[in-house]
């Protein structure tokens, strides 16, 4: 898989980030006068940022990473399904074999009382 370098000095990227990125729930004026930090890799829990300063993603990357950064099984399902099918809704009396898997897998799993 490419992997995309950081070719710019934080300052620049912080500078491109201002003039291009609209942020959610940001104010752009303020974010742009102080820069934002800007993340370059992943492992695990940890991020780096383009100082190479690690710090906790306590949050998971918003919800949606809780197994954690460089799963590489995780990216070659991933990859697999792609190419296969790489979105189908479930809605108008249709599915797919990932869908009934998973529900047919997930009956098994452990639950809380």
């Amino acid at each position: 898989m490419k992997r995309f370098d950081n070719l710019y000095p934080t300052v620049e990227l912080q500078r491109l980030d201002a003039a291009h990125h609209m942020h959610p729930f940001t104010h752009n004026d303020e974010t742009g006068k102080k820069g934002v930090r800007i993340i370059t890799s992943a492992e695990g829990a940890w991020l780096t940022d383009s100082d190479g300063v690690d710090i906790l993603d306590a949050m998971a990357g918003l919800w949606c990473v809780n197994i954690g950064y460089g799963r590489s099984e995780l990216a070659t399902a991933a990859a697999r399904q792609m190419t296969e099918l790489p979105c189908c809704n479930t809605f108008f009396q249709t599915s797919h074999p990932p869908a009934i898997a998973l529900a047919a897998d997930w009956r098994n799993w452990p639950r809380e009382n």
